[in-house]
C-alpha cells in the first residue's frame, strides 16, 4: 500500500506529534509525506528520515499549486491520501475529482472553535473546511464526540470511523532532576502543555490555582506552563495581577516534556474543546495523574476517576477542588497509585500499535469497495 499524508506543515502540538507517530516502526507500507511549509513538523520528518515532499505556497490558500499537486499524486500511484486539517482538506477536496487515489482525513479538532475568536477567519476558514468533507472517502474521528460531532454535518455514519488516538509505551524519557530541567523546587507541581490559545482555558486555570493557593499559604505550590502562543502575555500579566509570580513558571515550548512531566504531580489539561489530546497519553506513559475537563474522549481514558479527575468544561471550582485533592493524595501518599493504574490502562488501550493497526486495516477496507 503507498500512502501519502498531506498537512499544512506548520503544526507544533498534538496534530504535529499524531501524525509522525504513524511513521513509527513501519516497515509494510510506502509511506510518504507533503507539507505546504517548512515548521516544525517538517524539521521533525526529515530528522527522522521521513520522504518529505515540500510544495510551498505564498498564502494558506494560494491555489496556483493544484497542478503540482494533483501530478504528484497521480504520477506517484498513490493508493491512499490522507488529509489532516482545514488547510490540507481544502487543497485535496479542489482536486479530488482527478485523484486516483481513496482520499481519507482525520479531524484532530472542532472546525467551529479553530477560529473561535476571529469571526472573519471562521466565516471563510471553518466553511471551506466543512465544505471539503462533502468529497472524503472516510474520516476518522478520535473521539466518540468527534464522530457524532461528523455525523452532524451529514456524513453517513459508515464514513466514519472512531480511532483513538495512541503513543509508543516503550519509550522511557531521560532521568534528570529537577534543577536540570529547570524547574523551580516545590512541594506540589501541577504542569499543563498546551498552546497558549483561547480554547485551551488558561485564563480559568490561573484564577483556580490562585484560589488553591490561597488555601494553601504553606505549601510552596507551583503551576509550570509550557506552551506557546497568541496570548502568552495576557497570560503573564493575569499572573503578575494574581500574585503569582513566584508560584507560576512560564517554560515556553520544550522538546523535552516527558522528562518535565515526571516532576509533574499532576498534569493538566483545562480546554473548552478536545478531540483525544495525545499529551494526555504522554502524561500516563509517565504516571502522572491527569485532571482534565471533560471534552473529547478523555473520559475513556480516565475512567470512573481512577487515573484523575474529570471536571465540567468551564468549572474554575471543581479544578480547584480537585487540585485540592490531589494534594491530599500526595501528602497521604496514595496519588502514585493513580499514576500507575493510569500507565497501565493507557498501555493496555491506547498502544502506538493498536493505532497503526486499526488505521491501515480500515485503509485496507476502502480500497476493497
Amino acid at each position: 500500500m503507498k500512502i501519502l499524508h498531506v498537512i499544512s506543515g506548520g503544526e507544533s502540538g498534538g496534530s504535529k506529534n499524531h501524525l509522525l507517530s504513524l511513521f513509527k516502526h513501519n516497515t509494510k507500507h510506502e509511506m510518504f509525506l507533503l507539507v505546504f511549509t517548512k515548521g516544525a513538523l517538517y524539521e521533525e520528518a526529515v530528522e527522522q528520515g521521513i520522504n518529505v515532499k515540500v510544495m510551498e505556497q505564498k498564502s494558506r490558500y494560494d491555489v496556483s499549486v493544484l497542478s503540482r499537486l494533483k501530478k504528484f499524486v497521480n504520477t506517484n500511484d498513490f493508493d491512499i491520501v490522507h488529509s489532516h486539517g482545514g488547510r490540507a482538506n481544502f487543497m485535496i477536496r479542489m482536486i479530488q475529482g482527478s485523484l486516483k487515489a481513496k482520499w481519507v482525513t482525520t479531524v484532530h479538532s472542532d472546525p467551529e472553535l479553530d477560529y473561535i475568536h476571529n469571526p472573519k477567519m471562521k466565516k471563510v476558514f471553518t466553511g471551506l473546511n466543512k465544505w471539503s468533507y462533502a468529497k472524503v472517502d472516510h474520516f476518522f474521528a478520535v473521539s466518540k464526540r468527534f464522530k457524532e460531532m461528523i455525523s452532524g454535518y451529514g456524513i453517513p455514519a459508515d464514513k466514519i470511523s472512531t480511532i483513538y488516538n495512541g503513543i509508543d509505551f516503550s519509550f522511557v524519557s531521560q532521568d534528570i532532576t529537577r534543577e536540570e530541567a529547570g524547574l523551580n523546587h516545590a512541594d506540589f507541581t501541577a504542569m499543563i502543555v498546551a498552546r497558549l490559545h483561547p480554547v485551551k482555558q488558561h485564563k480559568m486555570l490561573l484564577n483556580a490555582f490562585k484560589a488553591f493557593s490561597v488555601e494553601h499559604p504553606e505549601k510552596a505550590v507551583s503551576l509550570v506552563v509550557v506552551g506557546e502562543g497568541q496570548l502568552e502575555q495576557e497570560l503573564k500579566q493575569l499572573t503578575a495581577e494574581l500574585q503569582l509570580n513566584e508560584k507560576v513558571q512560564f517554560l515556553g515550548s520544550r522538546s523535552d516534556v516527558p522528562v518535565l512531566f515526571r516532576h509533574a504531580d499532576v498534569s493538566l489539561l483545562t480546554s473548552e474543546s478536545e478531540s483525544f489530546p495525545l499529551v494526555l497519553l504522554e502524561s500516563a506513559r509517565e504516571k502522572t495523574p491527569i485532571i482534565s475537563t471533560d471534552v473529547g474522549g478523555v473520559a475513556q481514558l480516565i475512567p470512573e476517576n481512577k487515573g484523575g479527575w474529570l471536571i465540567p468544561i468551564g468549572d474554575q471550582d471543581a479544578l480547584t477542588v480537585a487540585l485540592n485533592e490531589a494534594l491530599l493524595e500526595k501528602e497521604a501518599g496514595t496519588i502514585e497509585e493513580k499514576g500507575q493504574f493510569l500507565y497501565e490502562y493507557a498501555r493496555k488501550n491506547f498502544s502506538l500499535h493498536a493505532l497503526q493497526q486499526s488505521i491501515f486495516n480500515r485503509y485496507e477496507k476502502i480500497l476493497r469497495k
